[in-house]
C-alpha cells in the first residue's frame, strides 16, 4: 500500500518492478487468506439457557486503504467482530426444540442456516474495516457444564418416553390384530372379561421390559 505525505494512492497488487516517487511510504499488507479460530465463549440461547459456543471464520483483506486507515488495527477488529457476531447469533435462537417445539431453527439442528447468518452478519461487520468473509462455521456448540448432566437426563427422557410410546403403539396394534383374528376364524368364543383378560396379559407380555414366566392352564376355559 502507498501513500504520499500521509495520502492514500494506491496499492499494488501485481508482482514485478514498479517506479513511484521517492517519497512514497510503502506499507505491506497481507491479502492472503486467514483463518480465525475464535475462543469458546459461554453465553444464553434464546431461551436462556447457558451455552459454550465458538465459530472458525475465514477471511481476508479486500480493501487495503479501509483495512489501514479505517480502524485501528484491523486483525483486532476481526477477532472483536467476530466474537460479538456469535455472541448475537447465540440470542437468537434455541440451542434445540426441546422447549420450543415451534421454533424452526435451532443452533444445533440448523447448521448451514445459522452458518450462512453468521457469515452474512459478519460481512456487515466487517466491511467497515475492507473485510471480505469468506467462510464462517461454528467449530463448538454445548451446554455449559452447570446444566449439561440436567439436559443429558431430560434428552434421555425423551428418548425413553418416545420408544415406549412407540412400543405400547405396536402392541395395542397387535393385541387388535389377535382379536378380530381369533373371532374371524373361529377358534374360540370369548365374553367381555375374558377378552379383558386377554388383552391385559397380551399387554404385559408386549409391553414388559423382563421375559414373563408363562402360566399354562390345564382345566377348563370356564370355572
Amino acid at each position: 500500500m502507498l501513500t504520499l505525505f500521509g495520502k492514500y494512492v494506491g496499492t499494488v497488487k501485481s508482482d514485478g518492478f514498479f517506479c513511484v516517487n521517492p517519497f512514497t511510504v510503502k506499507k505491506r499488507v497481507s491479502m492472503r487468506a486467514n483463518n480465525l479460530n475464535g475462543q469458546q465463549i459461554k453465553v444464553n440461547d434464546k431461551l436462556g439457557n447457558p451455552i459454550e459456543i465458538a465459530a472458525v471464520v475465514v477471511w481476508q483483506v479486500k480493501d487495503t486503504a479501509k483495512a489501514t486507515f479505517a480502524v485501528e488495527n484491523y486483525m483486532q477488529y476481526v477477532a472483536i467482530q467476530s466474537e460479538a457476531a456469535v455472541r448475537h447469533l447465540a440470542n437468537l435462537f434455541p440451542y434445540d426444540n426441546f422447549e420450543d417445539e415451534e421454533a424452526t431453527i435451532t443452533l444445533k439442528d440448523g447448521a448451514e442456516k445459522v452458518s450462512a447468518l453468521l457469515e452474512s452478519e459478519l460481512a456487515e461487520r466487517l466491511e467497515r474495516a475492507g473485510i471480505d468473509v469468506l467462510e464462517a462455521r461454528l467449530s463448538h456448540l454445548a451446554y455449559a457444564p452447570e446444566i449439561a448432566g440436567a439436559m443429558l437426563q431430560r434428552q434421555q427422557a425423551t428418548a425413553v418416553v418416545a420408544a415406549r410410546k412407540q412400543i405400547v403403539e405396536g402392541a395395542v396394534g397387535m393385541v387388535e390384530m389377535a382379536l378380530a383374528r381369533l373371532s374371524e376364524k373361529g377358534i374360540v368364543e370369548l365374553d367381555e372379561e375374558r377378552k379383558a383378560a386377554m388383552v391385559s396379559n397380551l399387554l404385559v407380555v408386549l409391553c414388559g421390559e423382563r421375559n414373563v414366566s408363562p402360566v399354562v392352564n390345564a382345566g377348563t376355559l370356564y370355572p
